[in-house]
């Protein structure tokens, strides 16, 4: 992995704020944007790191957070990351991991917008880092 941001992403309202995108007028989501190079970690990696730390049958809810903004979503850049992100639910569906359909919402990528300062490195902040790298060990 090269860089990580937390931002919004998949609505219509340029720019938003945190307390905006609360509001659910703009139809972002709140989202991270991965930058990585694929001679080191490869996209279907990323995918699979994507469905071990949070729950994609919960529809718009992560944790104790609810809302629209908190849907599960994957924004694809072209058609070979659409189909690998396809491909890899497929298979997750078809492991019964969970009990639950999956709700993840597969979309071209839209704008991104960067949050606020206080929202990136969050984990890292607040202490959830070890136990999110943790969790991917399992």
């Amino acid at each position: 992995m090269v860089a990580t941001a937390v931002g919004y992403s998949g609505g219509h309202f340029e720019k938003p704020t945190y307390e905006q995108v609360c509001t659910l007028n703009t139809g972002h989501a709140e989202a991270i944007r991965v930058i990585f190079d694929p001679k080191v970690v490869s996209y279907e990696t990323l995918l699979g790191v994507f469905w071990k730390i949070h729950d994609p049958t919960t529809k718009d809810r992560q944790g104790p957070d609810v809302g629209k903004q908190y849907r599960s979503v994957i924004f694809y850049h072209d058609e070979k990351q659409k189909a690998a992100a396809l491909t890899s639910k497929e298979s997750l569906e078809k492991s019964e991991a969970f009990k639950n359909p999956i709700v993840t919402e597969i979309v071209p990528v839209s704008d991104f917008y960067m949050a606020e300062d206080y929202h990136q490195q969050y984990f890292e902040k607040k202490g959830f880092l070890q136990n999110v790298l943790r969790s991917l060990k399992k």
